[in-house]
């Protein structure tokens, strides 16, 4: 192949000058090279492969033939038809469906049942699932719960019997207390008391941070947060302050809860030792629906303080406690306390699509929960 010859192309600015009317321009100009690089000829090397080129890769027929297969089961289901066992697999169990044709809700003596047909629900060690007779709205939920269910394989999954699951926590801690036993109560009581000195609305931001800017001319992010001026830790301070100050007037008299980080370190301060004591005793002496609401709401929260302050709020058994004719602390200052710092971050930098959209739901779901499990009708 023949050499490229390397030409040099500059520009010269003196036809504008001439346009601009510029003719007492000095006749010397500079001028400036487009590009200086080398040229270097292209070397073509010869094809040395005989024949087109070589077909795509295609997927095997197994993997195609399973992906029909789960697409025509998932119909059959969703139609409550279901084969007696699955064409093209000798070794797969046969799908169950549902059992039920109807689900209702049974007033009893001891309280509600919810029936599938003639059969009651049951919870995990075969006692027959019973709801206080002040929580009718409790067992309504649960009898749409499994309403929904297409398939009996489908109630063995915790998460689409959300509230099935937690009711039977909850008479389960009954059970035991009836009983005389603990195991319970003590196992939740620890797992809680770990959430204490690392509780989320005590982890506060360090005071000075150079990659956290404050909020600008009272510019709030898309959840409405943050004044001119404020700092993260500002606003957290802010957000934390009411639920401490209610916990330690009306439930915890005479306590002291300390951040769990100081202005610039990393390392967690535990709470006084008279501090724990209260709030274990506390813990232990709840009865057995809001110990297990509690347990739910530190677990969808990661804080203690907030969980106790929601229980309180919407629990039967602490309407001493509750303003009258109105509710103050409810989902969504619950979900917002507790996800503060990440609705920050996501305000600023963007949500990642299917991970902050749906935590977000998921907190306000269990914290749902909680409040259907705690609360109940006057009688």
């Amino acid at each position: 192949m023949r050499s490229i010859r390397n030409i040099s192309i500059a520009i010269n600015p003196r036809p504008f000058l001439r346009l601009s009317g510029l003719n007492n321009a000095p006749s010397r100009i500079c001028t400036r090279h487009v590009h200086s690089s080398i040229a270097k000829a292209a070397v073509a090397h010869p094809i040395n492969v005989r024949g087109p080129p070589p077909k795509p890769p295609a997927p095997s027929a197994e993997f195609l033939e399973r992906i029909e297969r789960r697409k025509k089961q998932s119909e059959l289901i969703q139609q409550g038809n279901v084969p007696e066992s699955r064409q093209g697999s000798s070794t797969s169990k046969p799908l169950k469906r549902r059992f039920w044709k109807d689900v209702h809700v049974r007033e009893t003596a001891d309280g509600y049942e919810v029936l599938l047909d003639s059969r009651p629900v049951r919870t995990p060690t075969k006692k027959i699932l019973t709801i206080p007779p002040s929580k009718p709205h409790l067992a309504h939920a649960i009898a749409l719960e499994w309403d929904l269910l297409v398939s009996a394989q489908q109630a063995l999954r915790q998460h689409l019997i959300p509230l099935t699951s937690l009711t039977a926590r909850a008479q389960d801690i009954a059970a035991e207390d009836a009983a005389g036993q603990n195991t319970i109560r003590a196992h939740i009581v620890k797992s809680a008391m770990r959430y204490l000195d690392t509780d989320t609305l005590l982890s506060w931001a360090p005071a000075k941070n150079i990659h956290d800017p404050v909020i600008p001319d009272g510019v709030a992010g898309d959840h409405g947060y943050g004044v001119k001026g404020e700092s993260l830790r500002d606003l957290q301070i802010r957000t934390a302050r009411p639920i401490i100050d209610f916990l330690t007037a009306k439930v915890w008299p005479g306590i002291e809860i300390k951040p769990a980080l100081e202005e610039d370190s990393i390392m967690p301060t535990p709470q006084n030792p008279l501090t724990k004591e209260v709030i274990r005793g506390w813990i232990y002496g709840l009865p057995a629906f809001e110990l297990a609401g509690l347990e739910r709401g530190i677990l969808a929260s990661k804080s203690l303080l907030v969980a106790a302050r929601f229980v309180i709020e919407w629990s039967e058994e602490f309407r001493h406690l509750q303003p009258e004719g109105r509710r103050v602390f409810g989902i969504e200052k619950a979900a917002e306390a507790s996800t503060l710092e990440v609705t920050w971050q996501t305000d600023q930098w963007g949500e990642v699509e299917d991970t902050h959209d749906v935590d977000k739901e998921d907190v306000r779901r269990q914290l749902g929960s909680v409040v259907l499990l705690v609360s109940g009708e006057q009688r």
